[in-house]
């Protein structure tokens, strides 16, 4: 018998901004509850550049208003219909977890984690891309439940996950149509002596202008270019661990220096989102050093990677590329 379901789902927006939240049903107490110890901090959130899109601001602001320490009753009979529905999804049936720790060198958009925990045993699943078969159905059953999109479906269609889009190395599709993109923002910083990261980079498409460390107007053909390179170095890809073979083999020799976010937002304020630590993509290099041709200016920065962590990644970017 199923006591107890933790749904603990993580977001993660432009830099400092992130949410991360626990939701528990316990079956026992016919009752269901967010964790707010772990809330973040009310409305606020770190002032950002307008340059870019700001989609992301109202999303996280209502996904820090929606926890609160409202305790959701329920009875024995929609318990029981619930739990009798949940048996007969087979959520988890098939399912590949995917390994991954509270700190990770490279975060995407979106994680999860589910617990279940039964009278004889306990369950643990976790993923970031490999969401479950059912995942929309789960979150429909929780609404029709609890009254309230506990799984943030409705966010869910704004952020790019392989839930709803298609993720291929050319780009981002949504019902078989690919997406226009809109803007980019790549930021890079120091981590230690501490630094509040600021854009290094921005791409607005439909403004046609690079502002940040260059400056000027957007050709068509620098358009082309921008996007080429996109694909070439399968940029699109970089949320998906297969291109984390070298953050999951080796840490960095310096574990205090230098983050980064890379940021891209389609038509319809779709947000494609990755946060580095230190670590990177394995094609990341290889991008960057085609960027210094482009430009003659490491605007990745690239010279802060130590030559060992840059052996592995050009390894792994070779064999991808390849």
């Amino acid at each position: 018998m199923i006591e107890k379901i933790e749904i603990t789902q993580r977001f993660n927006f432009k830099r400092l901004n992130r949410h991360y939240e626990c939701f528990t049903i316990d079956f026992l107490s016919s009752s269901a509850y967010y964790k707010i110890s772990e809330r973040g901090s009310g409305d606020k959130f770190l002032t950002e550049s307008s340059l870019c899109d700001d989609s992301w601001i109202d999303i996280l602001v209502d996904l820090r208003r929606k926890m609160t320490s409202e305790i959701h009753k329920f009875d024995f009979k929609s318990s029981d219909e619930f739990l009798h529905k949940f048996d007969e999804l087979k959520l988890f049936d098939e399912f590949k977890s995917e390994e991954f720790s509270y700190f990770e060198k490279i975060e995407l958009i979106y994680s999860c984690n589910v617990i279940i925990y039964s009278t004889d045993k306990f369950e643990e699943y976790s993923f970031k891309t490999n969401f479950p078969e059912k995942w929309e159905e789960f979150g429909r059953l929780l609404y029709d439940f609890l009254g309230f999109d506990v799984l943030h479906l409705n966010y869910q269609k704004q952020i790019v996950t392989p839930l709803f889009f298609d993720i291929k190395k050319d780009g981002v599709y949504l019902d078989g149509d690919k997406l226009k993109l809109e803007s980019i923002e790549f930021g890079h910083y120091q981590t230690y002596p501490y630094d509040i990261p600021k854009p290094r980079l921005m791409v607005n498409f439909r403004q046609m202008r690079v502002d940040g460390y260059i400056d000027k107007e957007l050709s068509e053909s620098d358009v082309k270019l921008i996007l080429d390179l996109l694909e070439r170095y399968h940029v699109y890809m970089w949320i998906f661990d297969e291109y984390h073979n070298k953050s999951n083999v080796r840490d960095p020799d310096d574990l205090e220096g230098y983050d980064w976010y890379l940021e891209m937002v389609f038509e319809g304020s779709i947000i494609w989102h990755l946060f580095g630590y230190n670590d990177y993509p394995d094609t990341y290099v290889h991008l960057a050093r085609e960027v210094i041709e482009l430009t003659d200016m490491d605007l990745l920065e690239i010279n802060t990677i130590a030559d060992g962590d840059m052996e592995l990644f050009e390894k792994f970017g070779d064999s991808i590329l390849d």
